[in-house]
């Protein structure tokens, strides 16, 4: 509930300084001063995850494509994919102790929330800056070899909800794609972005 809270007051708080600041670059082309738009991106990543009922960390791939919502804010749908392996040594009278081997697919699935703050950094039209939220539920799935008959979940008591808080940046390579460094409590990438 505290992580939920603090999402929603940092939400609040990134659309509050949206009123304050109001974003603008130079355009190479004729020198005036127009207002930089966010929004219509499709970023795609390749990362490290460590969610925390894993309890290390694997590779992550990631996709999101951001709408602009007002002038220095976007949401974004998104959808990160991570698997693993790992063994839990099981047995019982019927059957022998041994190491038995499982796989897990682990996908969050919700939105995004970011707020850009390239006017206050005084960045320049190659850089954005940004501080963002997600917030949705995860998609979890776990297989067990044959012969295997002790109990299935692994990680019990964690929740469906996901919340993550983002820190990044992206550098415009040009006018239509970015590179991209997205770290995060859950999952960090380095990635592309794609400007439509």
């Amino acid at each position: 509930m505290k992580k939920l809270t603090f999402a929603n007051a940092l939400i609040l708080s990134l659309l509050s300084l949206n009123s304050i600041a109001q974003e603008s670059t130079l355009t190479p082309s004729n020198s005036t001063e127009v207002s930089e738009k966010y929004g219509q991106v499709l970023n795609l990543g390749l990362g490290v995850g460590y969610f925390g009922y894993i309890g290390h960390s694997v590779p992550v791939l990631h996709a999101d494509y951001e709408f602009a919502v007002a002038s220095n804010f976007t949401l974004a749908p998104f959808i990160s994919y991570a698997a693993y392996q790992n063994y839990y040594y099981w047995g019982d009278a019927q059957n022998g102790y041994k190491d038995y081997y499982y796989s897990q697919t682990v996908m969050p699935v919700g939105v995004k929330g970011s707020y850009y703050f390239d006017q206050l950094l005084n960045a320049g039209p190659k850089w954005d800056f940004y501080l963002a939220c997600s917030v949705g539920f995860v998609i979890n799935s776990t297989i067990w070899e044959n012969g295997y008959y002790g109990k299935t979940v692994q990680n019990q008591g964690t929740s469906a909800l996901y919340l993550d808080f983002h820190i990044g940046t992206e550098y415009h390579v040009n006018r239509k794609m970015g590179l991209l460094l997205d770290l995060s409590t859950e999952a960090s990438a380095l990635g592309i972005a794609i400007h439509f």
